[in-house]
Protein backbone atom coordinates (compact mmCIF):
# COMPACT_ATOMS: atom_id res chain seq x y z
CA UNK A 1 0.00 0.00 0.00
CA UNK A 2 2.08 2.85 -1.28
CA UNK A 3 0.68 6.39 -1.07
CA UNK A 4 -0.03 7.66 -4.59
CA UNK A 5 0.85 11.11 -5.78
CA UNK A 6 -1.61 13.99 -6.13
CA UNK A 7 -4.31 13.49 -8.75
CA UNK A 8 -3.68 15.03 -12.11
CA UNK A 9 -5.94 17.18 -14.22
CA UNK A 10 -8.28 19.93 -13.22
CA UNK A 11 -9.66 19.51 -9.72
CA UNK A 12 -13.32 20.40 -9.29
CA UNK A 13 -13.43 23.42 -7.01
CA UNK A 14 -16.30 22.63 -4.72
CA UNK A 15 -17.04 20.99 -1.39
CA UNK A 16 -19.59 18.48 -2.64
CA UNK A 17 -17.12 15.59 -2.53
CA UNK A 18 -17.37 12.40 -4.55
CA UNK A 19 -19.35 9.19 -4.08
CA UNK A 20 -17.86 6.63 -1.73
CA UNK A 21 -16.04 3.97 -3.78
CA UNK A 22 -17.86 0.66 -3.48
CA UNK A 23 -16.59 -2.62 -4.83
CA UNK A 24 -15.49 -6.17 -4.14
CA UNK A 25 -13.17 -6.68 -1.19
CA UNK A 26 -11.61 -9.77 -2.72
CA UNK A 27 -8.33 -7.84 -2.93
CA UNK A 28 -8.15 -5.82 0.31
CA UNK A 29 -4.87 -4.13 -0.57
CA UNK A 30 -6.27 -2.73 -3.83
CA UNK A 31 -9.47 -1.59 -2.13
CA UNK A 32 -7.51 0.18 0.61
CA UNK A 33 -5.37 1.94 -1.99
CA UNK A 34 -8.54 3.05 -3.77
CA UNK A 35 -9.98 4.37 -0.51
CA UNK A 36 -6.75 6.24 0.20
CA UNK A 37 -6.86 7.90 -3.22
CA UNK A 38 -10.51 8.84 -2.66
CA UNK A 39 -9.76 10.40 0.75
CA UNK A 40 -6.67 12.21 -0.51
CA UNK A 41 -8.50 13.56 -3.57
CA UNK A 42 -11.29 14.99 -1.42
CA UNK A 43 -8.76 16.65 0.89
CA UNK A 44 -6.85 18.19 -2.01
CA UNK A 45 -10.12 19.39 -3.53
CA UNK A 46 -11.10 21.02 -0.23
CA UNK A 47 -7.76 22.78 0.16
CA UNK A 48 -7.82 24.02 -3.44
CA UNK A 49 -11.38 25.32 -3.02
CA UNK A 50 -10.33 27.47 -0.08
CA UNK A 51 -7.19 28.69 -1.85
CA UNK A 52 -9.17 29.66 -4.96
CA UNK A 53 -11.91 31.28 -2.88
CA UNK A 54 -9.43 33.52 -1.10
CA UNK A 55 -8.09 35.04 -4.36
CA UNK A 56 -11.02 37.33 -5.15
CA UNK A 57 -11.59 38.08 -1.47
CA UNK A 58 -7.99 39.18 -1.04
CA UNK A 59 -8.06 41.39 -4.14
CA UNK A 60 -11.33 43.01 -3.13
CA UNK A 61 -10.11 43.55 0.43
CA UNK A 62 -6.93 45.24 -0.83
CA UNK A 63 -8.91 47.55 -3.09
CA UNK A 64 -11.19 48.55 -0.24
CA UNK A 65 -8.26 49.05 2.15
CA UNK A 66 -6.48 51.24 -0.39
CA UNK A 67 -9.69 53.21 -0.82
CA UNK A 68 -9.93 53.60 2.96
CA UNK A 69 -6.35 54.83 3.25
CA UNK A 70 -6.71 57.27 0.32
CA UNK A 71 -10.02 58.58 1.65
CA UNK A 72 -8.66 59.17 5.16
CA UNK A 73 -5.49 60.87 3.91
CA UNK A 74 -7.37 63.07 1.46
CA UNK A 75 -10.05 63.83 4.06
CA UNK A 76 -7.38 65.05 6.47
CA UNK A 77 -5.18 66.89 3.96
CA UNK A 78 -7.73 68.83 1.89
CA UNK A 79 -9.33 70.71 4.83
CA UNK A 80 -5.85 71.68 6.03
CA UNK A 81 -4.98 73.02 2.57
CA UNK A 82 -8.21 74.99 2.62
CA UNK A 83 -7.38 76.49 6.01
CA UNK A 84 -3.88 77.50 4.97
CA UNK A 85 -5.16 79.04 1.75
CA UNK A 86 -3.09 76.81 -0.51
CA UNK A 87 -6.17 75.30 -2.13
CA UNK A 88 -9.32 77.15 -1.23
CA UNK A 89 -12.68 75.44 -1.50
CA UNK A 90 -11.31 71.95 -1.05
CA UNK A 91 -12.73 71.33 2.43
CA UNK A 92 -15.95 69.88 1.00
CA UNK A 93 -14.00 67.45 -1.15
CA UNK A 94 -12.03 66.45 1.93
CA UNK A 95 -15.17 65.59 3.86
CA UNK A 96 -16.45 63.64 0.86
CA UNK A 97 -13.17 61.71 0.66
CA UNK A 98 -13.39 60.93 4.36
CA UNK A 99 -16.92 59.65 3.86
CA UNK A 100 -15.83 57.43 0.95
CA UNK A 101 -12.98 56.04 3.05
CA UNK A 102 -15.40 55.16 5.83
CA UNK A 103 -17.70 53.54 3.27
CA UNK A 104 -14.83 51.37 1.99
CA UNK A 105 -13.98 50.25 5.50
CA UNK A 106 -17.65 49.49 6.23
CA UNK A 107 -17.95 47.40 3.06
CA UNK A 108 -14.87 45.40 4.01
CA UNK A 109 -16.25 44.72 7.47
CA UNK A 110 -19.80 44.02 6.29
CA UNK A 111 -18.87 41.54 3.56
CA UNK A 112 -16.07 40.01 5.65
CA UNK A 113 -13.50 40.13 2.86
CA UNK A 114 -10.33 40.54 4.93
CA UNK A 115 -11.37 38.06 7.60
CA UNK A 116 -12.74 35.74 4.92
CA UNK A 117 -9.55 35.30 2.93
CA UNK A 118 -7.55 34.91 6.15
CA UNK A 119 -9.88 32.11 7.24
CA UNK A 120 -9.58 30.49 3.82
CA UNK A 121 -5.78 30.44 4.03
CA UNK A 122 -5.82 29.11 7.60
CA UNK A 123 -8.27 26.34 6.72
CA UNK A 124 -6.33 25.31 3.59
CA UNK A 125 -3.08 25.18 5.56
CA UNK A 126 -4.75 23.11 8.30
CA UNK A 127 -6.04 20.62 5.71
CA UNK A 128 -2.60 20.38 4.12
CA UNK A 129 -0.93 19.77 7.50
CA UNK A 130 -3.46 17.05 8.29
CA UNK A 131 -2.91 15.50 4.85
CA UNK A 132 0.82 15.39 5.46
CA UNK A 133 0.21 13.60 8.77
CA UNK A 134 -2.03 11.11 6.92
CA UNK A 135 0.71 10.37 4.42
CA UNK A 136 3.17 9.57 7.18
CA UNK A 137 0.60 7.43 9.01
CA UNK A 138 -0.17 5.55 5.81
CA UNK A 139 3.55 4.95 5.21
CA UNK A 140 3.80 3.61 8.76
CA UNK A 141 0.94 1.18 8.12
CA UNK A 142 2.62 0.09 4.88
CA UNK A 143 5.79 -0.75 6.83
CA UNK A 144 3.73 -2.76 9.32
CA UNK A 145 2.20 -4.71 6.46
CA UNK A 146 5.66 -5.56 5.12
CA UNK A 147 6.73 -6.81 8.55
CA UNK A 148 3.97 -9.41 8.40
CA UNK A 149 2.84 -11.54 11.34
CA UNK A 150 4.96 -9.63 13.87
CA UNK A 151 2.48 -6.77 13.70
CA UNK A 152 -0.78 -8.75 13.87
CA UNK A 153 -3.07 -10.42 11.38
CA UNK A 154 -4.17 -9.09 8.00
CA UNK A 155 -7.63 -8.21 9.33
CA UNK A 156 -6.09 -6.14 12.12
CA UNK A 157 -3.90 -4.32 9.60
CA UNK A 158 -6.95 -3.56 7.44
CA UNK A 159 -8.85 -2.25 10.47
CA UNK A 160 -5.94 0.02 11.38
CA UNK A 161 -5.80 1.40 7.83
CA UNK A 162 -9.55 2.01 7.77
CA UNK A 163 -9.29 3.73 11.16
CA UNK A 164 -6.55 6.05 9.87
CA UNK A 165 -8.64 7.02 6.82
CA UNK A 166 -11.79 7.52 8.89
CA UNK A 167 -10.08 9.74 11.47
CA UNK A 168 -8.57 11.83 8.70
CA UNK A 169 -11.93 12.30 6.97
CA UNK A 170 -13.54 13.30 10.27
CA UNK A 171 -10.73 15.79 10.97
CA UNK A 172 -11.14 17.46 7.57
CA UNK A 173 -14.91 17.62 8.04
CA UNK A 174 -14.41 19.21 11.46
CA UNK A 175 -12.06 21.82 9.97
CA UNK A 176 -14.66 22.80 7.38
CA UNK A 177 -17.40 22.86 10.03
CA UNK A 178 -15.32 25.07 12.32
CA UNK A 179 -14.61 27.53 9.48
CA UNK A 180 -18.30 27.66 8.61
CA UNK A 181 -19.18 28.25 12.28
CA UNK A 182 -16.71 31.15 12.46
CA UNK A 183 -18.28 32.63 9.33
CA UNK A 184 -21.72 32.33 10.93
CA UNK A 185 -20.54 33.96 14.17
CA UNK A 186 -19.12 36.91 12.23
CA UNK A 187 -22.54 37.79 10.78
CA UNK A 188 -24.62 37.44 13.89
CA UNK A 189 -25.00 39.52 17.02
CA UNK A 190 -26.18 38.12 20.31
CA UNK A 191 -27.69 34.62 20.49
CA UNK A 192 -27.89 32.45 17.40
CA UNK A 193 -30.78 33.27 15.05
CA UNK A 194 -33.98 31.34 15.62
CA UNK A 195 -33.80 29.92 12.11
CA UNK A 196 -30.47 28.31 12.90
CA UNK A 197 -31.62 27.04 16.28
CA UNK A 198 -34.68 25.41 14.76
CA UNK A 199 -32.55 23.20 12.52
CA UNK A 200 -30.02 22.48 15.26
CA UNK A 201 -27.22 24.62 13.83
CA UNK A 202 -25.42 26.52 16.57
CA UNK A 203 -22.01 28.12 16.03
CA UNK A 204 -19.08 26.44 17.71
CA UNK A 205 -18.29 29.41 19.95
CA UNK A 206 -21.79 29.34 21.37
CA UNK A 207 -21.50 25.60 22.01
CA UNK A 208 -18.16 25.92 23.75
CA UNK A 209 -19.27 28.87 25.86
CA UNK A 210 -22.38 27.11 27.14
CA UNK A 211 -21.75 23.37 27.25
CA UNK A 212 -25.07 22.77 28.94
CA UNK A 213 -26.91 24.05 25.84
CA UNK A 214 -28.53 26.99 27.68
CA UNK A 215 -28.08 30.64 26.82
CA UNK A 216 -27.07 33.11 29.54
CA UNK A 217 -29.74 35.08 31.33
CA UNK A 218 -29.98 38.85 30.77
CA UNK A 219 -27.91 40.92 33.21
CA UNK A 220 -29.64 41.61 36.50
CA UNK A 221 -31.98 38.61 36.18
CA UNK A 222 -32.06 36.02 38.93
CA UNK A 223 -32.63 32.39 37.98
CA UNK A 224 -36.00 30.96 38.87
CA UNK A 225 -35.70 28.23 41.47
CA UNK A 226 -38.39 25.53 41.65
CA UNK A 227 -40.78 25.97 44.51
CA UNK A 228 -40.71 23.41 47.26
CA UNK A 229 -43.72 22.27 49.20
CA UNK A 230 -43.54 23.02 52.92
CA UNK A 231 -43.24 19.99 55.15
CA UNK A 232 -46.57 18.60 56.28
CA UNK A 233 -47.36 19.06 59.96
CA UNK A 234 -48.74 16.11 61.81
Amino acid sequence: MQPPGPPGGDVTRDLTGTPFPLGDWGEPAERLDELYRWVETNALRTAEWYLSDRVWKRRSARILRIGTAVGVIAGAALPLLDLTGVAEGTAGWGYLSLLLGAACMACDRYFGLTSGWIRDVATAQAVQRRLQALQFDWASESVREVLGPTEGTASEAAERCLGVLRRFSEDVTELVRAETADWMVEFRSGPAPLALQSVGVVPARAESSHPSGRFPLPPGTRPNMPRQRPPETR
